[in-house]
């Protein structure tokens, strides 16, 4: 799916996805990576909602979010509650979506200019 967008100087913004790529301000990323709004890790090194691991967790922490999206792969999987405790622990909000869903909510919640951070899984 392919996005509009008027200004990429405003941060990092989805503007396309599909089943193997996501484009930020229009360059493609073909792996696993955490985008916000103005930080992105262009490696998250995961390749499948059953690898995360705390210390992906821990990566995506250090962007200091105050909501965090987690995009699953071409479907939802929930992980174990374990593995993202520490999310909860801080009192950060968090939710699970395919990674498609979590491209488009990311970007309706950095526009409204709330402090999200998505990872996202291909």
């Amino acid at each position: 799916m392919k996005f509009a967008q008027d200004n990429q100087d405003s941060g990092y913004v989805i503007t396309a996805y599909d089943h193997d790529a996501i484009s930020i301000n229009g360059k493609a990323f073909n792996q696993s990576l955490i985008i916000a709004n103005t930080q992105l890790n262009e490696n998250w090194g995961i390749a499948a909602i059953e690898g995360l691991a705390p210390d992906h967790i821990d990566q995506v922490l250090a962007f200091t979010p105050e909501l965090i999206i987690i995009g699953t792969g071409s479907k939802l999987i929930f992980p174990a509650v374990e593995t993202y405790s520490a999310i909860i622990e801080r009192g950060i909000g968090v939710d699970f979506m395919d990674t498609h869903a979590a491209c488009r909510t990311y970007n309706i919640l950095m526009s409204e200019g709330r402090d999200v951070v998505a990872g996202l899984i291909l």
